[in-house]
């Protein structure tokens, strides 16, 4: 039998899949650094990192050989075995975090969907019936499985998917006298991304988490914290929420969580150790060891590399050079920088700057309609972030209205 060379093209795309994705007419063949390479020989330099999954880049051998090794032991056991992978990631998270109990799962919005079913058990456990509602920020972005949607609840994500999950609520983000309305004893749980990521890089005021804390203790209700984006290092401290003075009792983590493959984590503090039993939640593939020993690959060199620390110094530098852009090209509304998680608002749709930084052999995305979000990978040395900020500067030098 002849096997014929698959045409990997938008045309081809277009035939093969649901139509779910904006693809990028790129056909990509290996990743090294903070670089990707298309079977044409092109070399891009990517600001996108699988959207903020590739937190060291590509190609470091520590994390290769800590998945070859694990998966020549075994790819997959189910969680009706001990898995040593699995044990030394929960004790490492638990570590970082300071909590108590790690439930692992496959992704963000599953890490989510947990959250909301563990929130609602909690609730349930301590006797208050009527504790049902689940409440998160305008603006935000927690996953597409129905909780989490109904969680996230813009209308282009919920357009035609109703009804919803019911007793999910919206505080304006940022809205102290909002937050004081929306929450009371009825309330079993505010999720919270301390930096907003779909929503175009925009971070909570101190004041409002102030405000939150207050009211969490009034009420009883669980603080759960969306790290899925800015957590692992992202934006200069292990968990986002570390900038600010509270303890969530619920964290959830994903993304650059396994390394580049499918890893999800909650992580639960004394107060909701207990909620899940045997039976009560579970997942086939969860915590798969491969996964998790990339994960414990990830965080080490996380740490011994320094990059935390890079982001911060990256992300300042790629800040003021941004600041100065502006003050020569008028496009520029706004930009926020925390660590490597950076937004750029700009006056007409950022999509244009995406696809004339393609033709610039640079990946950059766009989020919010009017946002150029860039998160690069957290290695990303200073020589690479000066590339992306002079073909930005080309490409607004040379914009024509």
């Amino acid at each position: 039998m002849v096997t014929k060379t698959l045409d990997i093209s938008t045309e081809t795309e277009q035939q093969l899949f649901f139509h779910n994705y904006a693809r990028l007419p790129l056909d990509i063949d290996y990743g090294k650094g903070s670089f990707l390479y298309a079977t044409d020989g092109q070399r891009y330099l990517d600001m996108v990192a699988g959207i903020g999954v590739n937190a060291i880049g590509y190609g470091d051998e520590r994390l290769l050989k800590a998945i070859a090794d694990q998966a020549a032991k075994y790819i997959h056991i189910s969680n009706l075995f001990m898995q040593r992978p699995q044990f030394e990631m929960a004790e490492k998270l638990i570590e970082l975090s300071g909590m108590t109990k790690v439930f692992f799962c496959n992704s963000g919005t599953e890490a989510i969907e947990a959250a909301i079913k563990l929130a609602r058990r909690w609730a349930s456990m301590e006797g208050n019936t009527d504790k049902k509602e689940v409440v998160s920020l305008s603006n935000c972005f927690h996953g597409r499985t129905y909780g989490a949607m109904s969680l996230t609840a813009k209308p282009k994500y919920v357009e035609g998917y109703e009804p919803l999950v019911p007793d999910l609520g919206m505080i304006e983000f940022n809205d102290i006298e909002d937050l004081e309305r929306k929450v009371s004893h009825r309330t079993a749980a505010v999720f919270i991304e301390f930096v907003q990521g779909e929503g175009g890089i925009h971070r909570v005021s101190e004041a409002f988490v102030d405000r939150l804390k207050a009211l969490a203790a009034h009420y009883g209700f669980l603080v759960v914290a969306d790290e899925i984006q800015s957590g692992c290092g992202r934006t200069g401290t292990f968990f986002s929420y570390e900038q600010f003075d509270i303890q969530p009792d619920v964290v959830c983590l994903a993304k650059p969580l396994g390394g580049g493959l499918p890893l999800g984590a909650i992580i639960g503090n004394d107060r909701v150790a207990e909620v899940f039993t045997p039976g009560s939640h579970g997942t086939t593939f969860g915590g798969n060891p491969v996964a998790c020993a990339a994960g414990m690959a990830l965080i080490d060199i996380l740490f011994s590399d320094g990059l935390l620390q890079n982001a911060v110094e990256i992300g300042s530098m790629m800040r003021e050079a941004f600041e100065k852009l502006a003050t020569r090209h008028d496009q520029i509304l706004e930009i926020r920088q925390y660590g490597l998680m950076i937004g750029i608002t700009v006056k007409r749709e950022a999509k244009y700057y995406v696809e004339e930084a393609l033709k610039r052999l640079v990946l950059v995305n766009a989020t919010s309609q009017n946002v150029i979000r860039l998160l690069p990978p957290l290695s990303i040395s200073a020589e690479e972030a000066q590339l992306c900020i002079r073909t930005l500067d080309e490409i607004f030098s040379e914009e024509k209205p």
